[in-house]
């Protein structure tokens, strides 16, 4: 039945049950005797305006405007307002034809003083009464259409439980095969036998196992999203022994505005299992530095770079210029915030970092008041490759934006570092924390407000090892793991852009913020979760270690012994202390690659690098000296 037509339905309903309530209130007054004739005079002269008063408050309070197969308290108390409204409007019509009845040449009738609030009380049970049972009709055709649909277990029977066995109802028979819930899991003991929309709790998450062979259970449901990565790493466990497909309720970081919906119910990924607690934003104080300013976002078609773009878009911005030198992943993010956001001013800028003469024409076009720079080369191995290209995109780049930034009076500038800038073994890492220093020189002497945020890796960003694990294991294997000691910190793409939102309210000085990251995971351990996420068993799919790259440290560090760390006002950003280094060094070397005919080889670039990082490559060239026999 479509909108219109089910809107004439229930207008005829109310209207036949309005109708038959003041008959039945008048015989509820003469407690089921004979109505006098005087009062049946009374009921045809106000049929008519009471019944269009009721209608008319019903109309005014959307009591046809709501979907009553989702009926809740707030719909009830919209029928009780608008029959209390129009019982009151009787009431006053009904006392005016009792006070005026011999003042005309035609008679007027009144009904006995207490039929009024009386089909009020009626109307209310009455009109409700109808809504219930529309609702309940509804709910059995769902389950009649269900009933072939998959068997699913839902995990969780709290409010995420609640939703999801909602949105699944409503979605039912949307798909060839929709979901038939059989029943919830939940270690709630004061739960069990229970029963929430009829559908019954029917064990705890140890008896999983058992319930899906009892019940053929095809699809296990997650639905407990605030819940730490542990507690579903056993439920995932206790599941990854069944034959049911499993999926999951994103975490809290995913869905912002606090909804779920049946397009948010996924796979379970290899981030819901790591040991993060959901972030929680000081609102207020990232408003206060982004609100109606115009953001500036490089490297914005990348994985860090469009993160930024999609939720710096929530702190309604003046205008958002994405730069980046790629036009392809500008182009695709371009497209999608247009889409999402199509009142917001978005500006593609193609242009590249190093380019000092295309930045300074950037700055003066758009006037950026708040700059987040995620614009580098990061992929060590490739950086390895191609270390003077590094040294000029990593550290060149960096200071030609924080000059523009300087001279063009931006207000704040983030610098999106990494935790392999800290003893740094790697080109990459080495021209990260060069860059940090090029800020932490430059803020002292500009009224921007300068800051710099190092993380550890992301979840599925490109060049990370879960798109690579994923194809490998699609493939039948083998997994490359370098070392079976091999350790890094994850975060996952969302978590780490809004800790780095955050960390930008805090920049003042070049400050460098770091990101708790947890516990470090070992990448073989990873390899193994994610070959049982896609549904095969360790045995299944070969782990071969390949040996450690160069530029690779077995774990990374957040903190060099020369740095110290205090607290800030968010608990899970601290502030590194300053780290001496070398000024005059620094600023030979930025004069040295400003230079356009600047090249150099491999070694030369460690040896630049060197001048202001003194113990770079030295450990691990003395180490090889010592394997081949070589005295010192």
């Amino acid at each position: 039945m479509d909108f219109v037509k089910k809107k004439k339905f229930m207008i005829a309903v109310d209207i036949l049950l309005v109708n038959l309530v003041l008959v039945l209130a008048l015989w509820l007054r003469f407690d089921g005797q004979q109505i006098p004739s005087v009062f049946w005079n009374a009921y045809v002269q106000l049929l008519f305006p009471y019944t269009l008063v009721m209608l008319l408050f019903f109309l005014l309070f959307d009591l046809y405007n709501r979907l009553w197969s989702y009926a809740s308290i707030e719909d009830l108390l919209a029928i009780v307002k608008a029959v209390a409204c129009g019982a009151l409007v009787l009431f006053v019509i009904n006392y005016l034809f009792f006070y005026l009845q011999e003042s005309y040449t035609f008679t007027l009738y009144a009904l006995p003083r207490s039929v009024p609030p009386l089909s009020g009380i009626l109307n209310v049970f009455f009109i409700g009464a109808f809504r219930l049972f529309y609702r309940y009709s509804l709910m059995n055709q769902q389950k009649v259409s269900g009933a072939g649909g998959k068997p699913t277990l839902i995990v969780g029977a709290g409010d995420a439980g609640a939703i999801v066995a909602r949105e699944l109802k409503k979605h039912n028979g949307s798909d060839e095969k929709g979901n038939f819930i059989a029943g919830f899991v939940d270690d709630d003991l004061n739960k069990q036998k229970q029963k929430m929309f009829e559908i019954p709790v029917l064990g705890t998450r140890k008896d999983i196992p058992y319930l899906v062979d009892k019940n053929n259970i095809e699809e296990i449901i997650i639905a407990i999203p605030s819940v730490s990565g542990e507690v579903v790493r056993e439920i995932v466990d206790i599941c990854s022994g069944t034959s049911a497909r499993l999926k999951i309720v994103p975490g809290i970081y995913e869905f912002l505005d606090g909804r779920v919906s049946i397009n948010q119910i996924r796979e379970v990924k290899v981030e819901d299992l790591l040991d993060r607690a959901p972030v929680k934003l000081n609102l207020e104080s990232i408003a206060g530095y982004l609100k109606n300013k115009v953001v500036l976002v490089t490297g914005a078609g990348g994985s860090i770079g469009s993160e930024l773009c999609r939720q710096i878009i929530r702190f309604s911005v003046n205008k958002l210029v994405l730069l980046d030198n790629g036009e392809n992943n500008l182009y695709e993010i371009q497209q999608e915030l247009n889409t999402r956001f199509p009142d917001l001013v978005i500006v593609p800028a193609v242009a590249d970092v190093k380019d000092h003469t295309s930045m300074e024409a950037v700055f003066r076009k758009y006037k950026p008041e708040v700059v987040f720079h995620a614009a580098a080369h990061k992929h060590v191995p490739l950086v390895e490759m191609n270390a003077a290209e590094a040294m000029k995109n990593n550290i060149m780049g960096t200071w030609s934006l924080a000059r523009c930034s300087h001279r063009h009076g931006t207000e704040a500038f983030i610098y999106i570092s990494t935790d392999k800038a800290v003893n740094p073994v790697s080109i990459m890492g080495a021209t990260k924390r060069v860059a940090e220093m090029v800020i932490q020189n430059l803020a002292p002497k500009s009224n921007t407000r300068f800051g710099s945020v190092r993380f550890g890796n992301v979840l599925d960003s490109r060049g990370s090892v879960v798109p690579l694990f994923k194809k490998q294991i699609q493939s039948g294997g083998p997994v490359t793991v370098t070392h079976p000691e091999m350790m890094r910190y994850f975060m996952t793409i969302p978590e780490a852009v809004q800790l780095v939102i955050q960390a930008g309210a805090f920049a003042d000085n070049g400050e460098v913020f770091l990101l708790d990251m947890g516990r470090p995971v070992k990448i073989v351990d990873l390899a193994q979760k994610m070959i049982k996420l896609a549904g095969f068993r360790t045995e299944d799919i070969e782990i071969t270690f390949t040996g450690v790259r160069s530029g690779e440290k077995l774990k990374e560090e957040l903190l060099t012994e020369q740095e110290g760390v205090s607290r800030t006002r968010h608990e899970r950003i601290y502030e590194a202390q300053p780290d001496y280094f070398n000024q005059f060094a620094l600023e030979k070397i930025l004069q040295k690659i400003s230079d356009p005919d600047w090249n150099a080889g491999f070694e030369e670039v460690v040896i630049l690098l060197q001048t202001v990082l003194p113990s770079f490559r030295r450990e691990s060239e003395e180490k090889q000296r010592d394997s081949s026999g070589i005295s010192r």
